[in-house]
């Protein structure tokens, strides 16, 4: 049903697609068109009618990434790891040993807690789940959640996760008190939500829970 409901949609996007093309003048290679695909790669993820996931090429590099000897190899492992952050629960409070590790005032050591972080990262991005699609029959719910270390929310529609979220704190943010630490929890999770949903379904958000 499911499967029949998004060809349904999917042929009438395509309709208004090339209505605005005709209506346009503009015009597109039908040779370079494909139709009906089961799944698209884009942008290093795999986007089927099942959600989004991560692209087993970069799930491989990953896998085989050898452990970074130098800032700039922490670097290059974290720019990769956090292009797909949004499937890992906790991202930056998993790579805060690494984070350490880049700035120029931190003498580089590689340290237990460091090696702890470099696995888990690799594990984490190496068994991603696949994050459903947003849809606009709204619903959404966001859990909130507050650390010493950090905030991270979880952004989910009908049960499922779209998309995972976090950051590390401030220096600043680190004298807060605890109520003021979920405050802002909560300010963040909301202008995520805002961002990775359309305005008109963000208006849809049902309850934060922090």
């Amino acid at each position: 049903m499911s499967h029949d409901l998004s060809r349904e949609e999917h042929t009438e996007h395509l309709g208004l697609v090339l209505e605005t093309l005709r209506k346009e003048k503009l015009y597109a290679k039908f040779s370079k068109c494909e139709f009906w695909l089961d799944q698209v790669q884009f942008l290093g993820h795999i986007v089927s009618s099942e959600g989004i996931s991560v692209d087993p090429a970069k799930v491989d590099t990953v896998a085989n990434w050898e452990r970074p000897k130098t800032p700039t190899e922490v670097r290059s492992f974290l720019g990769l790891a956090g292009y797909y952050r949004r499937f890992v629960q906790d991202f930056s409070k998993i790579a805060t040993p690494l984070t350490r590790l880049t700035r120029k005032s931190k003498k580089f050591e590689w340290t237990s807690k460091c090696e702890e972080s470099f696995q888990e990262l690799k594990k984490r991005l190496t068994s991603a789940p696949v994050l459903t699609l947003p849809d606009h029959s709204g619903n959404f719910v966001i859990y909130s959640d507050t650390s010493l270390k950090g905030l991270g929310c979880v952004l989910m529609q009908n049960g499922n996760v779209i998309a995972y979220a976090s950051r590390q704190l401030k220096d600043y943010e680190t004298r807060y008190p605890a109520y003021d630490l979920e405050l802002a929890a909560i300010v963040f999770a909301l202008k995520f939500g805002n961002t990775t949903c359309m305005e008109k379904d963000a208006k849809s958000i049902q309850s934060i829970k922090a």
